[in-house]
């Protein structure tokens, strides 16, 4: 219980959070933000620009730290895809709670009946929409060894990128570890991106948006 008030205590202040998860917690983190429907409010992008910063100032090991997150993605996206495939289409009628609103799984099932398997990639780089999209990949019942492979290269891109931005900047632009807030700003930005441009193009097709 101790270790959950820390936790929260910590998320407004990333690179806190950072060094006191470590390893393990940051591992832990990761497969919750894309694993289990609780974890959407969990940082994802910030948490791993912000992992690269860190690690460039020899704190953590970045390849190292690469690969657990990796592995923890991975993992994450199947343990959402097997709830949405043992769940079914009955989590749609799922009540909402405290730690679910049916309204990010409504938004998931609609950017994936857009983009179809692509979701798997492009959803790693969205909010809330990474968490929930293996789920709606299980309940269409994709098969799972093509969700896996697709699983993997997106993951792939997703976590080494983020890290290498972190990790390169952190490098090559003294002083910028001091600046983290900004950062992690832009990168907030970054990520929300794409649904503000898709809730622009709806906007201004009001046909689309009522389908």
């Amino acid at each position: 219980m101790n270790q959950l008030r820390e936790l929260f205590a910590n998320l407004s202040d990333l690179p806190a959070l950072i060094k006191w998860a470590g390893y393990f917690g940051m591992t832990a983190i990761v497969f919750s933000e894309t694993g289990l429907l609780v974890g959407f409010f969990l940082p994802g992008d910030s948490l791993l620009v912000t992992a690269g910063l860190v690690s460039a100032r020899g704190f953590l090991d970045v390849y190292y730290l690469g690969m657990l997150l990796h592995a923890a993605a991975i993992a994450g996206n199947s343990c959402g895809y097997f709830i949405g495939r043992s769940t079914g289409p009955r989590i749609f009628t799922r009540e909402n709670s405290f730690l679910f609103n049916k309204k990010h799984l409504l938004n998931a099932q609609r950017f994936y009946a857009r983009h179809g398997r692509k979701t798997i990639i492009l959803a790693q780089f969205m909010p809330i929409i990474r968490t929930f999209s293996p789920v709606v990949a299980g309940v269409g019942q994709m098969p799972y060894r093509q969700f896996f492979a697709i699983s993997v290269i997106g993951t792939l891109l997703w976590v080494w990128s983020m890290l290498f931005t972190g990790y390169f900047l952190g490098q090559y632009i003294p002083g910028i570890d001091k600046h983290i807030e900004i950062v992690v700003l832009i990168v907030i930005f970054v990520s929300i991106l794409p649904g503000i441009i898709s809730w622009w193009r709806q906007r201004g097709n009001p046909a689309a948006a009522t389908n």
